[in-house]
């Protein structure tokens, strides 16, 4: 497969965390088409925000300045978190790799993507009281949420494994 245009000088700690923040990065693109292609199918009464919008809302709410934002505000902020979790978890993705000494397949990057989906809905988010655990939402959307987590799972290790091993 051809190599990504960036010419890696050395596998320098910053340069595995930034190559994977990227993939990270441009796997999101994908997931979050799945997820809102996967939104439009659910019942009326499960279409409420996705988790990602959820979040920002309760942690609006929790800071105080929910009434300041404006919708446009919000959905910003919806994006930049979203994107940015998909770096930050992309980054530690090829660390895993890099620190294995294992190669980027659609096998462990979908294990990667349903992982972050467990320790982040079952977990790190209710924990921080930014989105009820996965247990109180439909099973029409936690399969949801699972899919395009395969999704950003799949398209992560392709996005790695196309920047090669320098």
């Amino acid at each position: 497969s051809p190599n990504f245009p960036i010419t890696w000088c050395e596998n320098t700690a910053m340069n595995v965390l930034l190559k994977g923040a990227i993939a990270g990065l441009v796997a999101t693109i994908p997931m979050t088409l799945a997820m809102k292609a996967l939104h439009k199918k659910l019942p009326e009464r499960e279409r409420y925000p996705l988790p990602p919008r959820l979040s920002v809302e309760n942690a609006a709410d929790k800071a105080g300045v929910h009434d300041d934002l404006r919708e446009q505000d919000e959905f910003a902020i919806t994006l930049i978190a979203h994107f940015g979790y998909g770096a930050a978890t992309g980054a530690l993705y090829n660390a895993a790799i890099e620190t294995t000494n294992s190669e980027p397949t659609v096998a462990n990057g979908v294990a990667f993507g349903v992982g972050v989906w467990t320790l982040s809905y079952l977990g790190l988010l209710p924990a921080a009281g930014l989105l009820s655990p996965a247990t109180q939402h439909p099973a029409r959307r936690n399969a949801l949420m699972i899919a395009a987590h395969v999704v950003w799972g799949t398209a992560l290790s392709g996005a790695v494994q196309s920047m090669g091993r320098k």
